[in-house]
């Protein structure tokens, strides 16, 4: 009898809302109990919200939320603290731009009794080589900041116990803008039990990625700095 929330943060997603929405609405109605997939809308500037509250007059486990703009970690971080108070027995978390496929959850899903957490791992990514330099390099700061060992820290396709999750996100600062990473590597840390598993990562399914090298590198020094303070608490 457990309770699923999938959680999927939405920045002007409107070219792709719909599709995500259709494509993992299906899981939480199989799993049922009280599951509901809920899309943060991260205050899109175009039609995102509008179309995700039509898509909820005729899906019942659909929860479409907006909040004002506060980027992509803090979303991801709103939506965990919302399934938690909901009182999700697991929570997932996957992005809008269509680029995981539904398919590959079950067997997250499968394993989800003998972990804290089920990660995946993206092999034979097909999202450019910016992206996967960005991931080589989190690895390696994740590395040195932490002395700990990620595979694919930021991978947006991860199952997570619901009550191990609410004691690790007493350490994620407020509105942290990599907050999937910082909580691999408290997972890592921890040593708490995680398994990675292969998945697809296909190329954006449409619309334009709101993150570019400029964010990217301003985001990274602010990272840095709070990686510090965090590891002293983790000590």
């Amino acid at each position: 009898m457990d309770k699923l929330y999938i959680v999927i943060p939405a920045y002007n997603e409107e070219e792709n809302v719909e599709n995500v929405v259709r494509e993992w609405y299906p899981i939480v109605e199989k799993i049922g109990n009280g599951s509901k997939l809920v899309v943060i809308d991260d205050g899109s500037k175009d039609h995102t919200y509008e179309l995700m509250k039509k898509l909820a007059k005729d899906l019942p486990a659909f929860e479409p939320i907006t909040k004002p703009n506060g980027g992509h970690g803090a979303t991801v971080l709103y939506g965990y603290h919302y399934a938690i108070k909901a009182g999700a027995d697991y929570v997932f978390q996957t992005d809008s731009d269509g680029q995981t496929l539904p398919k590959e959850f079950w067997d997250f899903w499968k394993k989800r009794e003998q972990y804290a957490m089920v990660i995946g791992h993206r092999k034979g990514r097909q999202d450019g080589l910016s992206r996967v330099f960005v991931t080589k390099t989190l690895k390696y700061v994740c590395r040195i900041c932490f002395h700990v060992k990620v595979t694919d820290a930021n991978t947006p396709f991860r199952l997570m116990k619901a009550d191990i999750l609410k004691e690790q996100l007493k350490l994620v600062p407020e509105n942290f803008n990599l907050s999937n990473v910082i909580i691999s590597v408290i997972y890592a840390k921890k040593k708490l039990p995680v398994l990675y598993l292969p998945i697809t990562f296909r190329p954006r399914q449409g619309g334009v990625n709101s993150i570019n090298f400029k964010k990217i590198v301003k985001i990274g020094k602010k990272a840095y700095k709070d990686f510090i303070q965090i590891n002293k608490c983790l000590k």
